[in-house]
């Protein structure tokens, strides 16, 4: 989560809850308590107005609020047919989430913008073809963030069936096709994996850690070294 991402959720996180412990705001944003304590701090020098200190906890003055976002037309429209494409292409979480993000922005855009966004004439129609998956990609995605590695059975055209372990990186979508891209631990190189040809996906206890030569940015600059020799 970049900084300002986080900063930003602080303020959230104190308008919802009330007093939060340091710990507590450590555990949700997955970082340090001290760099909890030094966001909360930078916040309070820019004038938000946060109380509390470490051990007791950090309270939000009531009446505070962030200036709502504002967006250009051109920005509501690559917003709400980002939205609509998820909506129609992702799994029931993610468009959920979607629609959730429409509704928020609707909800601060004055009268003139939110029309905009109301009668924007782009769409992403259900009514399309898929490559059907035998799970919930949302799955994925928790992997994915928790850095949890995945067990499954892997066919091939032909129907021809591998046992892999990978340590999950990178889901990427290519028109019908969703894809999953991570460090092999059978063929010891980057893969890629069309969802549809996944079979028997397990979430492993085991965890992983960034390492040398097997991050995202390694993986990205595999891919990239690849597209330039082809």
């Amino acid at each position: 989560m970049r900084r300002a991402d986080r900063l930003f959720e602080i303020v959230q996180i104190l308008r919802r809850r009330g007093l939060v412990r340091g710990r507590e705001l450590a555990e949700r944003l997955e970082v340090s308590k001290r760099t909890v304590y030094r966001d909360l701090q930078d916040l309070m020098v820019a004038g938000v107005p946060i109380q509390g200190e470490p051990g007791v906890g950090y309270l939000l003055q009531p009446g505070y609020d962030l200036p709502p976002l504002m967006f250009g037309e051109r920005e509501i429209e690559a917003l709400v047919l980002g939205a609509r494409i998820v909506q129609s292409w992702a799994d029931a979480e993610l468009a959920d989430a979607a629609g959730d993000v429409l509704a928020k922005v609707d909800a601060v855009l004055p009268e003139r913008l939110r029309t905009v966004m109301q009668t924007t004439p782009l769409d992403a129609p259900a009514r399309h073809y898929a490559e059907p998956v035998a799970f919930d990609p949302a799955v994925l995605r928790r992997a994915v963030r928790e850095r949890r590695k995945l067990r499954f059975a892997y066919c091939n055209a032909d129907g021809d069936a591998t046992e892999r372990t990978i340590r999950p990186l990178l889901i990427s979508f290519y028109g019908p096709t969703w894809t999953l891209s991570g460090w092999c631990e059978l063929r010891r190189d980057f893969r890629t994996f069309r969802l549809d040809r996944i079979r028997d996906l397990s979430v492993l206890d085991a965890t992983f850690r960034p390492e040398p030569g097997r991050t995202l940015q390694d993986l990205i600059q595999h891919e990239e070294a690849k597209a330039a020799g082809s």
